[in-house]
């Protein structure tokens, strides 16, 4: 007879994580309703309320514990970050030791130390000691300084010892995230070895798809593919199936230079070496996709004003103080605009139309400006634009202002006629919306460019000095003009 497949050990593919977070809400929502509703009865009955109660309770955090227990540790870390801070706590206490390491790895820097803000220093050795000793380093790294040397220390000495290498490279390097974790085998090795090597250690590296070739001195001499491995004579030496021309960082290289070496040579591994020529670890593909995630979410956040990593559900001060430089330095410039167009007041009230047509010339600048700020950040961030690049982007940048300027401008005076009847009118609001463009794209070309030259987030100031100038530029064609011509 065959047996039913035994599916307590199987974990479900969750398609929408919104499921997985949902179901876990109404968990702590049922429970936190029970609760209230046993409260409320009379004071004859405590005690079988009290027994009640915690049978309830008992109940519904033995589901709460095998739903998550049935979730990707990532999956766990998104329901975290969607809950609220007392509910997150609920849930966190209920996550399996064993693997509350792994779900730490996954979450957001400021959820990360919110959940552990009331571990101690051994507990949190405990639960990040099944870890390999680069997913350490990096959690390490995310806590308060005193807390992280305090769980580096209760280590065992070779975890120590790789942690405190790995956290003395600079933040953003390759040696901060690089695996230390590899295989390597010497050229003069024969291929028959190296597989009686492969099979001693029974399983490999995850992402091994390369094995480093090193001298007798452990520097780089070489790659050797699996593929060559597996179907190459077994008698065959090394050196003569390896390849030399080898992708290779060194520990200080960026790491945002990295992710860009992995898009273009389509890389699943790298080995990463000292100054000395020596492999003394890896890069890989996992390495670059989380680098690629976060600098995604950190421009994202940047342009708008928030800081990295915020957490949804933080403290009311704490979040409203994050964006006030943003605000601050929005209230300046929209004051600046509002300057502008106080200065034409009296043109404003003789001619009423240029009030209902002023913010169009403003809108279409800032976003042409941003069009162009974005293809130059993109090129800062593949070092695609030296002196000679940026000066031909420049000067394209102005003739597809021109262009478009014309064509927008063209067909907003025509709408002009059409609505107010005014030909001279209309003849104004194009020539402004085409200088206003042409601004644009200049400010747009060369803000992020400054920016980057002076060491600033070219991302987040440049979207700044762009609205800037776009409101105040747009509200100052237009209104001068009507002030010349029309008035």
């Amino acid at each position: 007879m065959i047996e039913p497949a035994d599916t307590s050990a199987q974990r479900p593919h969750y398609r929408h994580l919104e499921q997985a977070r949902a179901q876990v809400i109404e968990l702590l929502s049922r429970q936190a309703v029970e609760r209230e509703l046993l409260q409320r009865q009379g004071t004859d009955t405590t005690r079988r309320q009290d027994v009640v109660s915690q049978l309830v309770e008992r109940q519904h955090q033995a589901a709460l514990e095998a739903r998550l227990a049935s979730f990707h540790p990532a999956d766990i870390a998104f329901v975290l970050e969607s809950l609220e801070p007392d509910a997150r706590d609920l849930a966190w206490s209920l996550v399996r030791a064993d693997r509350r390491g792994a779900v730490l790895l996954e979450t957001s820097d400021n959820v990360r130390r919110a959940l552990v803000a009331n571990m101690a220093p051994e507990d949190i050795a405990a639960v990040v000691a099944p870890l390999d000793s680069d997913d350490i380093a990096d959690l390490v790294s995310s806590l308060p300084e005193e807390v992280g040397q305090q769980v580096v220390a209760r280590l065992d000495n070779a975890d120590q010892a790789e942690v405190r290498s790995m956290l003395s490279f600079p933040e953003g390097s390759v040696g901060a995230l690089m695996d230390m974790e590899f295989i390597s085998v010497r050229e003069d090795a024969s291929l028959e070895a190296v597989q009686r090597l492969l099979r001693r250690l029974k399983t490999l590296p995850p992402h091994t798809s390369e094995i480093f070739v090193v001298d007798r001195s452990n520097r780089l001499q070489g790659l050797l593919s699996l593929s060559r491995l597996v179907l190459g004579d077994p008698e065959t030496p090394v050196s003569a199936e390896m390849t030399r021309d080898v992708v290779f960082f060194f520990t200080d290289d960026r790491m945002r230079d990295a992710v860009d070496a992995f898009e273009r040579y389509d890389l699943v591994s790298a080995p990463v070496v000292n100054l000395h020529d020596q492999v003394v670890g890896r890069l890989t593909v996992a390495d670059v996709v989380d680098e690629m995630r976060e600098r995604a979410n950190s421009e994202g956040l940047r342009q708008v004003g928030l800081s990295d990593e915020q957490d949804l559900f933080a403290p009311v001060l704490k979040s409203a103080r994050a964006r006030w430089p943003w605000l601050g330095i929005n209230l300046v410039t929209a004051f600046m605009a509002s300057r502008v167009i106080g200065a034409f007041e009296p043109i404003i009230e003789v001619l009423v139309a240029l009030a209902a047509l002023m913010p169009i010339v403003a809108s279409i600048g800032g976003n042409s400006g941003n069009q162009s700020a974005a293809l130059v950040i993109r090129g800062l961030a593949l070092n695609q634009l030296g002196s000679h690049q940026l000066w031909r982007m420049l000067e394209k940048e102005l003739r597809i202002a021109a262009f478009n300027g014309l064509l927008c401008g063209l067909i907003l005076g025509i709408a002009t006629i059409v609505l107010y009847h005014d030909l001279a009118l209309a003849a104004v609001i194009t020539v402004a919306l085409v200088l206003n463009l042409l601004t644009a794209s200049l400010i747009g070309v060369c803000a992020p460019v400054l920016l980057h030259r002076f060491g600033r987030d070219p991302v987040m100031g440049s979207s700044i000095i762009l609205t800037a100038t776009t409101d105040s530029m747009g509200f100052f064609y237009f209104l001068g003009l009507a002030a010349l011509f029309l008035v």
